[in-house]
């Protein structure tokens, strides 16, 4: 082999790497999922705690409640006014 050729090839090797990694288009989401859930209250009886939170720009509530160690959510849609 030429003395050259390696270095021609490492370089062929480089240039197509930055331009493969230039034309890969960056891994963004293209979903905004940030929910602006707002805390409403909170309640404990016995050995249990409830805790009530409310997304006011898509009407949606959701209770949660632990127990025991474990934590079970429901969540619900909320009526909205004049509907």
């Amino acid at each position: 082999m030429s003395r050259f050729r390696i270095p021609a090839i490492a370089l062929a090797v480089v240039s197509v790497l930055a331009l493969g990694v230039t034309m890969v288009p960056s891994a963004q989401s293209q979903i905004r999922a940030n929910p602006s859930f707002q805390p409403v209250g909170v309640s404990s009886s016995g050995s249990g705690s409830t805790a009530w939170f409310h997304d006011p720009a898509t009407g949606r509530a959701i209770a949660c409640h632990m127990a025991a160690g474990a934590i079970q959510c429901q969540s619900a849609k909320l009526p909205q006014e004049g509907s």
